[in-house]
């Protein structure tokens, strides 16, 4: 019997001689949830065989965090160590970082954790060079800051792909989609919104090829066939991400002017001369979509100095989760100053969603 990869192998051949339209659109869809489902297979037969290996654990710290991915020898290390207070080991040769090397950026208030992991090498989600335990760490990330070589520009889609077959999305936004297994009557689905990728015949297909033969299906977003597999699979994680071109004292105007089109970056910057390092700080801390939020005790003036740094979109219940347990357990009510508030010192409750700039008054039993 062919192995694993050897079927997935065949499969994505098929799929690249298989041109996309309507009539063979539930055929793809199958030939994806096929793969999709031999590559798990693959994940826990190699994990199996090799046994538990060391993993990289790293406790979180500061406002968020943010992971240094590139391949080997793009300078992660001297990144590293420019804009925070780690010193990390730098080397002119591959592999120089063996174990994961935290640091904290200060910028803004926010105190920022910085992971740098091993560089990934090509197959590193199939567990090649421990990159299964290297991409892993990811996952705990807010941000994937990934560190391209100017002078190798073509690595970085390697590097995605390697991303994307560990189950990372990199600036997608997880899509609606409710699959609720039933007893009997078939998949029956439910759109909100208008498809332009998929049908209800091909979801039905790729619901079938895992196993689900009784479903209702509620979809609230414009989704491909991919999105429903990864529904299915349930175990990918959605994080934003920036590109920063290092090295680039090295690169001519022309070969920037060309990496722009090529692979839109974020930011040209170079870690050995320190050369836009406080623009990626910026980039960082906008990225994360971090706020600031001050606080305030009864009778007491606001504290104006140092704000508490918190993500967009949080709620007096988050602030409270931060501050301290016991903040939660005794929450009696809050009041709030700025642009969330109708009114100043309006009172407000735990689902309340702050605003950058608000200042916030707890009040405990």
């Amino acid at each position: 019997m062919a192995s694993y990869q050897d079927q997935i192998k065949e499969l994505q051949e098929e799929l690249k001689n298989t041109p996309y339209n309507k009539a063979t659109q539930h055929h793809i869809g199958r030939v994806k949830a096929k793969i999709a489902k031999l590559k798990e297979k693959e994940f826990e037969r190699s994990a199996s065989k090799s046994g538990a290996k060391e993993g990289y654990s790293v406790r979180r710290t500061g406002d968020g965090t943010v992971l240094l991915l590139g391949f080997p020898s793009t300078g992660k290390s001297t990144l590293l160590n420019a804009i925070t207070n780690a010193n990390s080991e730098v080397g002119s040769y591959a592999f120089t970082t063996l174990t994961v090397v935290p640091g904290l950026m200060d910028y803004n208030f926010a105190k920022i954790q910085i992971l740098d992991v091993p560089g990934v090498i090509q197959g590193a989600a199939a567990g090649r060079g421990r990159g299964r335990e290297v991409l892993s760490v990811i996952r705990n990330a807010d941000l994937v800051l990934i560190v391209l070589d100017g002078t190798q520009p073509e690595q970085v889609n390697t590097l995605l792909s390697e991303v994307h077959d560990s189950g990372i999305r990199l600036d997608k936004k997880k899509p609606i989609i409710k699959i609720k297994k039933t007893s009997k009557d078939g998949v029956n689905v439910g759109f909100t919104k208008k498809q332009t990728h998929i049908d209800k015949k091909t979801i039905i297909t790729v619901l079938k090829e895992f196993k689900i033969n009784n479903a209702e299906v509620v979809i609230r977003d414009n989704i491909t066939v991919d999105d429903i597999i990864d529904a299915v699979e349930d175990n990918k994680k959605y994080l934003p991400s920036l590109i920063a071109v290092n090295k680039s004292d090295m690169l001519s105007d022309e070969q920037k002017k060309q990496l722009k089109k090529d692979y839109k970056p974020d930011i040209f910057i170079s870690a050995k001369n320190k050369d836009n390092i406080e623009a990626l700080k910026k980039l960082i801390f906008k990225k994360l979509r971090l706020i600031r939020i001050y606080l305030k005790e009864p009778q007491k003036p606001a504290d104006l100095e140092e704000p508490l740094i918190m993500f967009k979109d949080s709620t007096i219940k988050d602030v409270c989760n931060k501050l301290h347990k016991d903040f939660l357990t005794k929450f009696k009510f809050s009041k709030v100053w700025g642009k969330s508030a109708k009114f100043e010192g309006q009172r407000l409750m735990l689902k309340h969603r702050l605003i950058d700039g608000d200042v916030l008054e707890i009040h405990l039993r």
